[in-house]
């Protein structure tokens, strides 16, 4: 994986200190401190957590164990519009696959990446739990059901203004 070197400014990584110590810098408080860190900065790329390891005096590597075990926490910026496409089973069986390689196609970019204008990037989520509506795509908040690979262009039209 390629890493990009991201710059912290002083007043980022002070603002990282002030969330470390709002759980008094204690190591049980990791999974805490990594959301609201993820809140505040879009995503947890390796500076930041090396600050937060010595803040919280554990090791790196079970700072990126925990980051990279929870689907939800991110080391790459994600898009204005993340989508993200569910592998989940029924999804999967649904020809979820077939819609991830169609937003791929169109958008030109790969999983974990976001678009050279910041517009959408891709995820894959386990289970969103409407399993019903499977193959199911989240744009942000929204959600839509029963979504095909012709289907892929219109969802990314909503949000092209």
């Amino acid at each position: 994986m390629s890493h990009i070197k991201v710059e912290l400014k002083k007043e980022d990584v002070a603002k990282l200190k002030e969330i470390c110590k709002s759980f008094n810098n204690e190591p049980g408080e990791l999974i805490n401190v990594l959301h609201k860190s993820q809140e505040a900065f879009g995503y947890l790329p390796a500076e930041i957590q090396e600050i937060v390891a010595r803040e919280l005096k554990i090791s790196v590597a079970k700072v990126y164990g925990v980051v990279t075990f929870y689907s939800f926490f991110t080391m790459l910026p994600k898009g204005q519009h993340p989508i993200s496409i569910c592998t989940g089973t029924a999804c999967y069986v649904r020809g979820a696959e077939k819609v991830l390689d169609e937003f791929k196609r169109v958008l030109n970019i790969s999983v974990g990446q976001t678009t050279p204008d910041g517009k959408f990037s891709i995820s894959c989520l386990r289970c969103v739990g409407a399993c019903g509506l499977a193959p199911v795509v989240t744009v942000g908040e929204k959600v839509y059901g029963r979504v095909s690979p012709d289907g892929v262009r219109d969802i990314l039209k909503e949000y092209e203004q």
